[in-house]
């Protein structure tokens, strides 16, 4: 685990009882939604975890899977019209 730096902060009330529930929600400590929150907004390197292992597991499971296959003769080519079919 990284080195940690202790921090006291203030935040409001209304910011308490938002992040207490979030925490609630997802099973991860207050401190843990902070750090990701300050991850997500000042760009902290590392992507966050998904919130539900299982969604992990599948994205894990689908790399292997493709992994597998090796690569094919030649990667797709998109353009931008096939993104906006309805402009």
């Amino acid at each position: 685990m990284a080195q940690m730096i202790r921090k006291q902060i203030y935040i409001r009330r209304r910011q308490q009882l938002v992040l207490r529930r979030f925490a609630k929600a997802r099973g991860l400590s207050e401190a843990e939604i902070i750090r990701q929150a300050i991850d997500d907004k000042l760009g902290g390197g590392f992507p966050p975890v998904p919130e539900d292992p299982a969604s992990l597991d599948a994205i894990v499971r689908s790399a292997l899977a493709r992994r597998k296959h090796g690569r094919t003769a030649e990667p797709y080519r998109w353009d931008r019209e096939e993104l906006y079919p309805e402009r």
